[in-house]
């Protein structure tokens, strides 16, 4: 990584002197299949770019982005420059520019097996290869020669020769002539968002129409591809349906007709994230093609996901952030409004259950972690711009828009969005840009709103006092508002204050609500003086803000006795929701979350909020609980999974996820007995469907205990000869317990570059098993003294996998914090992206322990 980190100084020094006219780009990638040179060296393809610009100052240098192996030349306005002398391996040196430019950089580029640049994977199935790419925040250099910032934007016209029977996508549309694919040219758009696609990718065509108010029509043509291998479980009809839903609620609410031409989606192999929105070439990971049966809480998750690229289009792709800085104008935009139209235009209404319960659930804990920053970052490079693609810039970016909503109103945020597309269509902005808008189409000063909200950090709680008559009525209602000594900010709420109390028929429901602003520590909520004494007071009732959830002890005593009688679904996920920042803040004993789950998840009507629960639970389990009490939470947890999986009906999503969480914690020799039984057919559960993925799911728990060697995992992978079934292979022989087992993982991941991307995953996941801490004990000195090591050599990926998801999180003990703050103390010099990594697993680890004495408290109680 040395020589590759743009600071955001210089992308601003470089957009102050270049303007950028158009990239031409030119890929030869038939070098993709076949042997390799057998050199040694990196596979790589042939890439020829030419790029016009102007330069403000004739005279000035400036310089060009390209990670590449070998530059076989490079001419700027005719003259040739030496390689040698102007290619250190990331940057070209152009100098004594003129006000015109035009430079041509002829290179040699390497096909990528870490998910960044051109990414290349060889199907084990069928000895198929196919190519994507994957450039955010700034890989396309690994590509092309460009200027890699998203203020840059430019035109480009891609062409590829690759071999004669694949196909090759780009953001334009393509045509085949003389052996090259040829592709329109682009609307001007960031270097980050250009995409290429090429291989034997199975396709599938529909389109969509739309006829707007003036009588004109808008024709886009969709297209869903996928590997060969994945066809037989391609749903693309569902994929479809989703994306005309959102093409319809995105024009009636955006008023600026899609402007990029085609829809295409591509479900890609070995893809390090969710999926990215390139225009008019969107990739995903393949993982949303399911080959098993899923509850609707997948094909949930993959409908928000295709929303939330659709919304880039315009919030990301037409217009964009000027820097990474404001990556929350695209990301938090998307993921609101990924919420907003997957409940307003398809079958998915419940979608604010799931972002109430799931998504704040991952902003929360990033606000509360060292490494919390405001909305509006201060990113100075590309590696902090990588690690801010997180929580909050995510969940809780789309949180505050959805208090911003309540706050300005539905309309007044809407028309400030289409004024913002149009006055902004193919530009870059900074947070005032929008701000601007809103207070145009609102009336309110957005100054004091933004500054409260997107330029401050931490997460605020909010607790109800309560204080009765003498009759039973409540004579005052006040919330209270606190905030961390790290971020002493108390902000602006817009809240909804619920009052809730048994039925006769026993349901816990609401029979009050007001609705008020919260500001400063308390604030009294008078409308509710006067009503009947409430069971449960819920602060934030319909998710209006973003705040922890506290509780009186009144409604806490409710919660315990009756969580499962409370009606609204809603309602009921914010409980779970505040419960678990409970057990997280060592404010509950984890096993009293335990408890909770086993008694009131069967009666969980949600399928998302159970399985949240149910990762939860696990959670607790593995790292909250007392050790001492942790063999007896395994016993419960195991036990209740296995008889909510009897009551769950045959064949039903519960019946799914219930099964699926007895995997996950069974230890006991009987239940392992009961997998390998269901595994070989000797034991069947009415209902339940042992598909491909739910056989590995009981193998990994298997392996992991000593119960299936590497015998079964190769009987199990000749069953499924698939990519996905090495992935899940390998996963499994790293967990297996032993110590050879553990030092071939951590060799094959630290030591070698062997491993693709998603086996480095599959690897790590294996090996980090919480049944093995006694196993991994050895491997924490090991960590401290490779990450440096790792994080200099390695991709930036890469590196992030590595110190995620080696840190010794299952040494939970003081020693480990000790050893944790020692590696800080030391290596004061070390990249700030690589000591934010370690500071953020050091707070887990201390949080974990936190609430493993609050759970050892819980044996004093009488």
């Amino acid at each position: 990584m040395p020589g590759e980190n743009l600071s955001r100084d210089e992308a601003r020094e470089r957009a102050a002197l270049l303007s950028v006219d158009g990239y031409e780009v030119s890929l030869d990638v038939r070098s993709a299949v076949g042997a390799d040179a057998g050199d040694g060296g990196p596979r790589t393809f042939r890439s020829v770019t030419t790029i016009r610009f102007r330069c403000a100052e004739p005279g000035a240098a400036s310089f060009a982005d390209l990670i590449a192996p070998s530059v076989t030349s490079v001419c700027l306005n005719g003259r040739d420059l030496d390689p040698s002398e102007v290619f250190d391996g990331s940057r070209i040196l152009l100098e004594d520019l003129a006000a015109d430019n035009e430079l041509i950089v002829d290179a040699r580029c390497a096909y990528s097996r870490t998910g960044e640049g051109l990414h290349r994977f060889v199907d084990p199935e069928d000895g198929e290869v196919y190519l994507y790419t994957q450039y955010e925040p700034a890989d396309s250099r690994r590509v092309f020669a460009n200027f890699e910032q998203p203020d840059l934007k430019a035109p480009f016209r891609f062409e590829v020769r690759a071999p004669e029977e694949w196909t090759v996508w780009s953001n334009g549309v393509g045509q085949l002539a003389d052996g090259v694919w040829r592709f329109a040219e682009t609307k001007p758009i960031s270097t980050y968002i250009t995409c290429v696609v090429a291989g034997p990718y199975h396709y599938v065509t529909d389109s969509y129409t739309r006829t707007f108010d003036d009588g004109t029509t808008l024709e886009i043509p969709l297209g869903a591809l996928c590997r060969k291998g994945l066809a037989p479980h391609f749903d693309a009809e569902d994929v479809f349906l989703v994306t005309k839903q959102g093409l319809d609620f995105f024009h009636d609410h955006f008023d600026y007709p899609y402007p990029f031409g085609k829809y295409d989606q591509a479900f890609v192999p070995e893809y390090n994230l969710g999926a990215m929105e390139n225009p008019g070439l969107v990739t995903f990971r393949e993982e949303y093609i399911f080959r098993g049966k899923v509850t609707r809480a997948s094909y949930e998750a993959r409908a928000n996901v295709i929303l939330h690229e659709m919304a880039h289009m315009w919030f990301g792709d037409l217009v964009t952030m000027e820097w990474w800085d404001d990556l929350w104008l695209k990301e938090s935009f998307a993921d609101f409004m990924g919420a907003f139209s997957l409940v307003g235009a398809t079958r998915f209404t419940d979608g604010w259950i799931t972002f109430a319960n799931r998504r704040k659930a991952w902003a929360y804990r990033a606000d509360q972690l060292p490494s919390t920053h405001p909305v509006t970052a201060d990113i100075r490079d590309l590696q902090d711009a990588k690690l801010n693609f997180d929580g909050i810039t995510y969940a809780k970016g789309a949180s505050v828009l959805k208090q911003l909503v309540a706050y300005v109103g539905r309309d007044a945020f809407l028309e400030g969005a289409r004024r913002y597309f149009k006055r902004h269509a193919y530009g870059n902005t900074r947070l005032g840009d929008l701000l601007s808008v809103l207070e145009e189409t609102s009336g309110r000063d957005m100054g004091t709103w933004a500054r409260s909200w997107l330029q401050t950090a931490g997460v605020n709680s909010l607790t109800p006092q309560v204080l009765l008559t003498p009759q039973g009525t409540i004579d005052e209602l006040a919330v209270v508002q606190e905030a961390p000594e790290s971020h002493p900010e108390l902000r602006p709420h817009r809240v909804a204050v619920g009052l809730y109390r048994r039925t006769a028929g026993g349901a816990l429901e609401r029979y009050a609500r007001a609705e008020l602003d919260v500001d400063g520590p308390r604030t009294v909520v008078a409308e509710l003086a006067g009503a009947e004494a409430p069971e449960l007071v819920l602060v934030n009732d319909d998710d209006l803000t973003y705040c922890k959830i506290r509780f009186d002890e009144g409604s806490l005593a409710t919660l315990r006795d009756a969580l499962g009688d409370i009606s609204d679904p809603l309602a009921r996920a914010l409980c779970w929701s505040a419960l678990w920042n409970l057990t997280r803040d060592a404010l509950l004993p984890a096993r009293d979350f335990i408890d909770l789950v086993l008694r009131f998840g069967g009666r969980e009507s949600d399928i998302g909020v159970l399985q949240m629960l149910h990762a939860w639970a696990n959670s607790a389990l593995v790292h909250y609980v007392a050790p001492a009490w942790r063999p007896t939470g395994e016993r419960l947890l195991a036990e209740g999974a296995l008889s909510e999986l009897g009551l769950a009906g045959p064949g039903s999503e519960h019946q799914l996820a219930w099964a699926r969480f007895f995997a996950a914690v069974a230890s006991r020799e009987a239940d392992l007995r009961l997998l390998k039984g269901l595994l070989d057919g000797t034991e069947k559960i009415d209902g339940l469907e042992m598909d491909q993925e739910l056989r590995w799911a009981f193998l990994e728990p298997l392996a992991a205990h000593g119960a299936a060697d590497e015998k079964a995992l190769a009987a199990e992978l000749a069953r499924d000869d698939t990519a996905s079934g090495k992935r899940h292979q390998v996963r499994c022989l790293a967990a297996r317990p032993s110590a050879a087992v553990k030092a071939q993982a951590w060799a094959q991941v630290v030591e070698s570059e062997a491993l693709s991307n998603a086996l480095v995953e599959a690897t790590i996941s294996g090996f980090a098993q919480s049944s093995q801490r006694d196993l991994l004990a050895p491997y924490a000195e090991k960590y401290f003294a490779a990450i440096e090591r790792v994080w200099t050599q390695r991709s930036i990926q890469i590196g992030m996998d590595v110190v995620r998801g080696l840190f010794p999180a299952y040494e939970d003990s003081p020693a480990t914090v000790a050893a944790t703050d020692a590696w800080l103390t030391a290596h004061e010099d070390a990249a700030p992206a690589l000591r934010r990594l370690v500071l953020e697993a050091r707070d887990d680890l201390a949080r974990a322990l936190r609430g493993q004495a609050c759970d050892a408290a819980a044996d004093e109680r009488p």
